[in-house]
């Protein structure tokens, strides 16, 4: 696998990720701000297929171009815990993976480790 088959896989086509970059480049500078935290995150911890990369970004910079538009301030976007609204903003573009399986497998071994207790969930 050639790097640029490495960056088409990670970030997508680059012409998507070239638009994505204009469209974040016109925004105010507080939310540009924002959008650059919340990318760097993403790239961390988002999907591996180019394809739905793409598109999460594409949505991101919709949600803050709507933002902007409306004068809704970041923190009323975000809410106080930016950790969160990313995480919550990542589950819309996870596609099982390790990670969303592991998530359930704790879950489920939780729930039957109360089941097993005899404890009634709270």
């Amino acid at each position: 696998m050639g790097i640029s088959d490495l960056a088409t896989k990670v970030i997508g086509d680059k012409r998507r990720w070239r638009a994505y970059k204009a469209r974040t480049r016109q925004l105010p500078a507080h939310y540009r701000t924002a959008v650059d935290g919340l990318e760097r995150y993403l790239m961390h911890f988002g999907p591996a297929d180019g394809d739905t990369a793409a598109t999460m970004y594409e949505d991101l910079a919709d949600l803050f171009e709507r933002a902007a538009a409306d004068g809704t301030s970041i923190r009323a976007l975000v809410g106080q815990d930016p950790v969160d609204f990313a995480e919550a903003f990542l589950q819309n573009y996870r596609k099982g993976g390790w990670v969303t399986r592991e998530r359930e497998r704790l879950a489920d071994a939780i729930a039957r480790a109360e089941a097993e207790s005899g404890e009634t969930p709270s």
